[in-house]
């Protein structure tokens, strides 16, 4: 029998306020924002001292996402149907007969298709991956971080490592 256990992080401080507008189809969601919040949950074998990873390390990683995304409009950069341009002052984002003009300093611009919460949440659970890989978690085999637009309204990204 292979055995694995987990932690799971969630809380105050693992959330971010981001304004975005998904496609849907061949449509444009309306600019707007959310409150999202955030959880991951590792598993795997236990350590030598027993556990799977200190709360507090898998909380930090995941923190340090949500601090990248907090307080930024989140483009999908990788959008087939936005049309986009970079400046080193700011981001032109059009659709149709629309049109926004967003100031670099406020541009997450992330590598994803679409700012949906599925995608947001493989995005943040890359980047805990990869701060669980540099600093050696080899006992690590699963991740699933999940994220929430609005109570009751969430999607999540889980791999094995």
């Amino acid at each position: 029998m292979h055995e694995t256990r987990h932690v799971t992080v969630d809380g105050i401080r693992l959330r971010f306020a981001a304004a975005h507008m998904a496609t849907l189809r061949d449509d444009l969601e309306p600019l707007h924002g959310h409150n999202y919040v955030v959880t991951s949950r590792v598993e795997g074998e236990l350590t030598t001292d027993q556990w799977v990873i200190d709360f507090s390390e898998i909380k930090q990683l995941t923190r340090e996402a949500c601090e990248y995304l907090d307080h930024h409009f989140l483009l999908q950069a990788k959008s087939s149907l936005l049309r986009i341009e970079h400046s080193s002052e700011k981001w032109i984002v059009g659709f149709g007969d629309r049109e926004y003009h967003f100031p670099e300093a406020d541009v997450v611009a992330l590598p994803i298709e679409n700012s949906t919460a599925e995608l947001l949440a493989e995005w943040i659970a890359n980047r805990v991956i990869d701060g669980l890989q540099n600093n050696g978690h080899t006992n690590i085999r699963q991740i699933a971080v999940d994220v929430e637009e609005a109570p009751g309204q969430s999607g999540g990204y889980s791999c094995e490592l």
